[in-house]
C-alpha cells in the first residue's frame, strides 16, 4: 500500500511516500480502506521527535492520526461493523499511521461517520473532537451556565471546543485575530477577544474553566481568569505526574514530568486553582456521542484546504507554517 513515513526522527523532509506492507488485521480489528486524513499539529511533534521520550514508535513509521474511511475486511471477533460501513476514528496512540491507503484499527475506537457529513470533513473531526470532549466533559465537567475559555477558537481544536462548550450550555469565550473574530463569533462564541488588540487577561475574570492549546506565557496567564476552584487543562503545557500515572511511565520519567510541571503547579496552587496536561486518547463510544452533536447541528467540521494525498508533505507544511487561515487541513485519497 501507499504511505507517506518517516525513517528517522527531526528530518522535515525525509517525510517520503513509500510502499509498505498491508496492514494484518487481528481478531477485534477493522480493516479501513482511507479515504482522508487530517494533518494534526501532533504529526509534526512526532516526525521532529519531540515525543519519542513518552510514544517510542519504532521506525520506519507512517503518521497520520485521524481518518475516515471505508470499512473492507473484518476480525473474526468484530460486532459492531461490517464490510462497506463508513467510518471515522482516531486510532489508538500505539497504532498511528492513517497517511496511508488502509489500515487496522481495534472496533473500540471506530464509529459510524456521520451521515451528514463528507468524508473530508469526517475525517478533519477525531482528534480534536475526541480532545474537546475529554477535557470538557471528563475532565473539566462543565455545566450550563459555567464559564469557559477557549485559546485559538479558529485552530482545529478551538473549533470544535468552542462549539462542543457551548452545546454544554456554557458561557463561551475565546481568543483569536482580527480576521478570525467573525468566524468564532458564528461557531458560538460569546466573547470573542482579539488577541492584536487586547490582552485576554485584562477583560475576562472569573472563568470556570480555561481550554488551552498554546502553553507557555498564555498558559500562566490563563491561571489569572479562573475564579477559585476553577481549571486550566492544557494540551500544549507541561506534563504533569498524573499523565506519567496515564503512561505508566518509569520512575525516572515520572519525576522529570512532575518536575516539569512543578512552576505551573505551585502558581495554581497559590491561586486555589488547578493545573492538568492532557493527551487525548481514542475512543469510539466518545466518537458516538459526538456524532450525535454533529447530526443534531450542534458541532460542524471547519476546513481549511484540502491536499491530494501525493501532497501529503506540503500538506504538512501549511499547518508547520501557520497558513491554514482557520480549522484542519486535509489530505484526501481520492
Amino acid at each position: 500500500m501507499k504511505t507517506f513515513m518517516i525513517e528517522r526522527y527531526d528530518d522535515k523532509a525525509g517525510v517520503r511516500a513509500a510502499d509498505m506492507p498491508d496492514p494484518q488485521v487481528g481478531a477485534d480489528d477493522v480493516l479501513v480502506r482511507i479515504h482522508a486524513a487530517s494533518v494534526n499539529p501532533l504529526d509534526l511533534k512526532i516526525r521532529d521527535g519531540d515525543l519519542k521520550a513518552i510514544l517510542p514508535y519504532r521506525l520506519p513509521l507512517i503518521l497520520g492520526n485521524d481518518l475516515a474511511g471505508t470499512v473492507v475486511q473484518v476480525g473474526s471477533a468484530v460486532t459492531r461493523f461490517a464490510v462497506g460501513d463508513e467510518v471515522y476514528a482516531r486510532p489508538d496512540q500505539d497504532r498511528i499511521g492513517t497517511f496511508a491507503e488502509l489500515i487496522a484499527v481495534h472496533q473500540d475506537d471506530v464509529a459510524i461517520k456521520p451521515a451528514t457529513l463528507t468524508m473530508e470533513e469526517a475525517a478533519s473531526l477525531p482528534l480534536v473532537a475526541l480532545t474537546s470532549w475529554q477535557a470538557l466533559v471528563e475532565r473539566a465537567h462543565v455545566q450550563p451556565g459555567q464559564k469557559v475559555l477557549i485559546h485559538a477558537g479558529s485552530g482545529g481544536l478551538g473549533t470544535i471546543a468552542v462549539q462542543l462548550a457551548k452545546a454544554l450550555g456554557a458561557h463561551v469565550a475565546a481568543t483569536a485575530s482580527t480576521a478570525k473574530v467573525d468566524l468564532v463569533k458564528d461557531l458560538g462564541a460569546d466573547i470573542v477577544v482579539d488577541y492584536k488588540k487586547q490582552d485576554f487577561e485584562t477583560v475576562l475574570h472569573d472563568y470556570d474553566v480555561v481550554l488551552d492549546s498554546l502553553g507557555g506565557e498564555t498558559l500562566e496567564k490563563s491561571l489569572r481568569v479562573l475564579k477559585p476552584g476553577g481549571k486550566v487543562i492544557s494540551v500544549a503545557g507541561p506534563p504533569d505526574a498524573a499523565f506519567a500515572r496515564e503512561l505508566d511511565a518509569n520512575a525516572i520519567l515520572r519525576l522529570a514530568m512532575r518536575a516539569l510541571s512543578f512552576k505551573t503547579r505551585r502558581r495554581a496552587k497559590r491561586r486555589h486553582v488547578t493545573y492538568s496536561f492532557l493527551f487525548m486518547k481514542a475512543g469510539g463510544d466518545q466518537l458516538r456521542k459526538l456524532t450525535a452533536l454533529i447530526e443534531a447541528g450542534k458541532i460542524r467540521p471547519v476546513v481549511d484546504r484540502v491536499f491530494p494525498f501525493d501532497q501529503t508533505r506540503e500538506a504538512m507544511e501549511h499547518v508547520e507554517k501557520g497558513r491554514a487561515k482557520a480549522g484542519k487541513v486535509v489530505v484526501t485519497m481520492a
